[in-house]
């Protein structure tokens, strides 16, 4: 099997792309970079732009299956134009590979993209799972992720299946939210955010880069939620960051105008609260390496340290 794999370089995709290896899958990967570009047997790199609409379209040879990736992180200050560059960033490349496949003899039958929990609304009560449809459309993070979903869909047009898995927060040692909480509470200074009962729906990124293959292999076909199947409050994620690191926490709970006041609307990120289910990718037989936060947070904080 082949696959051609965009955002290949990125937190998510660096395991996604040693999941595949592991597994004997053979590589094709896209890069905005040519200086990024290798030209190995199984791991083979080729050049696009998605803002100028060029691509390479010999990186559909041979290619069975794509796993699609590429994006900006939302983790940056939301300007105006940096709001257009998250979504932008989503849905432009999506859009390019499709006009790229259109007319061209390739063998891609399936399609499978990242999406995003924060689609679901903010709740301290609902827990939700891939059945729910109604979104709160005046949400930012909703919007893209609906525009990038249906970008996505357009694959079908050309009887290519779909599946998207809607990542929850990230749990890595060399990148994402957990160096940065880890940070201030070996220092003394972590705290965590807001009254701390919104829920954290957490992922280790093994499981994470584990479950892109399962749903390649196994032909997984829909939406399936990317997140462990334990959610935490804010308070216990922070408590146990602290736990395993074996360190006070002595400040207070940071008020919400604090964030808002330092990172402008993008500080919604940090209170929103989704509790979501990890049911129906169990119910096709994924077994989660890291069902519970704390040995979770022990394999990324502790190894970590000693390496």
């Amino acid at each position: 099997m082949r696959v051609l794999i965009t955002g290949a370089t990125g937190l998510i995709g660096k395991h996604v792309v040693s999941r595949c290896k592991e597994n004997g899958i053979a590589i094709h990967y896209l890069t905005t970079r040519k200086s990024k570009l290798e030209s190995n047997e199984n791991y083979k790199g080729f050049y696009w732009d998605p803002d100028s609409g060029e691509i390479d379209k010999s990186c559909f040879d041979g290619v069975d299956a794509i796993i699609h990736l590429a994006g900006a992180s939302i983790s940056k200050r939301w300007t105006s134009a940096y709001k257009k560059e998250i979504l932008d960033s989503r849905v432009k490349p999506t859009h390019l590979l499709i006009q790229s496949l259109i007319g061209e003899k390739h063998h891609v039958k399936h399609v499978i993209s990242a999406s995003a929990i924060g689609v679901y609304p903010d709740s301290l009560v609902n827990y939700y799972d891939e059945t729910f449809t109604d979104f709160d459309h005046e949400s930012f993070l909703t919007l893209v992720v609906n525009k990038w979903e249906e970008a996505v869909d357009g694959f079908k047009e050309l009887g290519i299946e779909v599946s998207k898995i809607r990542i929850g927060l990230v749990l890595a040692k060399e990148g994402g939210a957990l160096p940065s909480m880890a940070k201030p509470i070996k220092f003394g200074v972590g705290s965590a955010f807001g009254k701390g009962k919104q829920w954290q729906s957490w992922i280790h990124i093994h499981d994470l880069s584990e479950m892109f293959i399962r749903v390649l292999q196994d032909e997984l076909y829909g939406i399936y939620n990317g997140v462990a199947p334990n959610p935490v409050t804010n308070n216990d994620l922070v408590l146990m960051i602290a736990k395993v690191l074996n360190k006070p926490l002595l400040l207070p709970n940071i008020p919400e105008f604090v964030m808002r006041i330092l990172l402008g609307e993008m500080h919604v990120i940090l209170y929103a609260s989704q509790r979501v289910s990890s049911q129906k990718i169990e119910s096709e037989g994924f077994q989660f390496k890291y069902h519970r936060l704390e040995p979770a947070l022990e394999d990324l904080l502790l190894k970590s340290e000693d390496q």
